[in-house]
């Protein structure tokens, strides 16, 4: 069946998330736009995926839980989990790795941790958007480890996609999905034969998704969407 979905959402704990992007209303974006599958991928941290699961539950809104790392080389790279403790646990393991460079506020943005109420519960203090000191193949190795899917983000755009950020893509990493972004051209470079994802990268709720990107899967529920973009290049 075709699973309309938007896999590349950023909360408010992201620093350069819009303060509207709270768990309530990336999940009452996702229903008003009629999207089966979500994806909340914040910047080296999973800590807003409770409240985005239980608003995302009450809607009848999937969520495929996930996190957006910053390598040493700073590519991005999305990984994928099953649910929200393992991405949770994983997020804990990948801050130990991140630097503790203080957020500057004002010229960042806060960085919010929310409950179910979009109540404001913490405050992320460190620059959640600073490089790992982990290299793109290690940061692909510790998803796989961990159960997860690896995804390179938006790979032809920017200077975060792994085709500016490394010049290639590594042929020792096996790779679930790639990840492409439509507002940039692509290389003349030969790719792995994997699914392409094509997601918003949403930093703002005017940016989501509409029902443009499917994915065919068995059933309408995580497991068969995780199963349905783990085709390991």
């Amino acid at each position: 069946m075709k699973l309309y979905c938007d896999l590349h959402i950023h909360s408010c704990l992201s620093p350069c998330g819009d303060a509207l992007m709270t768990p309530n209303n990336i999940a009452g974006m996702a229903y008003i736009k009629q999207l089966d599958v979500i994806a909340v991928c914040d910047h080296n941290t999973a800590r807003n995926l409770p409240a985005v699961q239980a608003a995302a539950d009450r809607l009848g809104v999937l969520l495929l839980p996930g996190m957006e790392l910053t390598t040493r080389e700073e590519a991005h790279m999305l990984c994928y989990f099953r649910d929200v403790r393992t991405c949770l646990a994983f997020g804990e393991a990948i801050y130990a790795h991140l630097p503790a460079i203080p957020n500057r506020e004002a010229y960042f943005g806060r960085q919010q941790v929310m409950n179910a109420q979009d109540e404001e519960i913490d405050v992320e203090e460190r620059l959640l958007i600073s490089a790992l000191d982990l290299s793109f193949e290690s940061c692909a190795a510790r998803i796989h480890e961990a159960g997860g899917l690896c995804v390179p983000a938006h790979i032809n755009r920017g200077a975060n996609g792994a085709l500016q950020a490394l010049g290639f893509l590594p042929q020792n990493v096996h790779y679930d999905a790639l990840e492409i972004a439509l507002s940039a051209p692509m290389p003349a470079v030969a790719l792995p034969r994997c699914p392409l994802l094509v997601s918003s990268d949403a930093h703002d709720l005017e940016n989501m998704l509409e029902r443009t990107f499917f994915i065919e899967a068995r059933e309408r529920s995580v497991e068969a969407v995780f199963e349905a973009i783990s085709g390991r290049c």
